[in-house]
């Protein structure tokens, strides 16, 4: 009989770990070895057990799942890790892939498609939800080489990510400007190249999207 596949769950909604648990438990091939219910948590836990696969929420408390996934891509990298999201943005899965994450699964399928997942990392797949409509390639795919810095791993330049970073605080673009003392019709421009990179289409999106990368988390 071939061994099971140790999983672990992070995630700080009870009733969404509640379901995680009895799809993994549900499932004779895999084993539940804990969860975690912040990011801190989560990254002790996945040390502590070293996993086969980890399902990580991308966005908790203390440390949210990007930001977790870099860490564990460095410091756990024979785990791999499914992040499960809300978000639907290719903004998003591009940001999780270039941190080394290996699957991609949208909560609201995450009852037909989490297991499958699974199955899919353990094996040496990058997965991404079929509801995403997007094939990942191997090359995106891969594990970073380095510690990445703000906007390295996004396509972005330095500027820009500063430019998007200090846009979804709030700030005008007067303000920005005045902040990196850059004329404003520069910092249109940086503005303008972040979003079509990143096909950020709202300022709803923007923020979503620097919070899930830990922009946010010093206010």
């Amino acid at each position: 009989m071939s061994a099971k596949i140790r999983v672990a769950l992070a995630d700080d909604h009870p009733i969404v770990l509640a379901g995680l648990r009895n799809l993994i438990e549900t499932e004779p091939d895999l084993e539940l070895v804990g969860e975690g219910t912040s990011g801190h948590a989560a990254l002790k836990l996945i040390q502590d057990k070293l996993p086969d696969v980890a399902i990580v929420d991308i966005s908790m408390p203390e440390l949210n799942g990007i930001t977790l996934a870099r860490r564990l891509a460095h410091e756990c990298p024979g785990v791999r890790v499914i992040i499960l999201t809300l978000y639907e943005e290719q903004s998003f899965l591009k940001q999780a892939l270039a941190v080394g994450v290996k699957g991609y699964v949208l909560k609201r399928s995450a009852a037909e498609n989490l297991v499958s997942a699974i199955r899919a990392v353990q094996s040496g797949e990058v997965y991404t939800d079929p509801l995403l409509g997007h094939e990942p390639r191997d090359s995106i795919g891969t594990q970073p080489s380095k510690t990445p810095r703000m906007g390295d791993t996004l396509g972005l330049t330095g500027r820009e990510a500063s430019v998007l970073r200090y846009s979804a605080r709030g700030l005008t673009i007067k303000e920005i400007a005045g902040q990196l003392e850059l004329s404003s019709k520069t910092v249109e421009t940086y503005k303008s190249r972040a979003i079509e990179k990143l096909d950020l289409k709202t300022r709803a999106e923007i923020v979503r999207f620097a919070s899930a990368q830990g922009w946010l988390e010093d206010i």
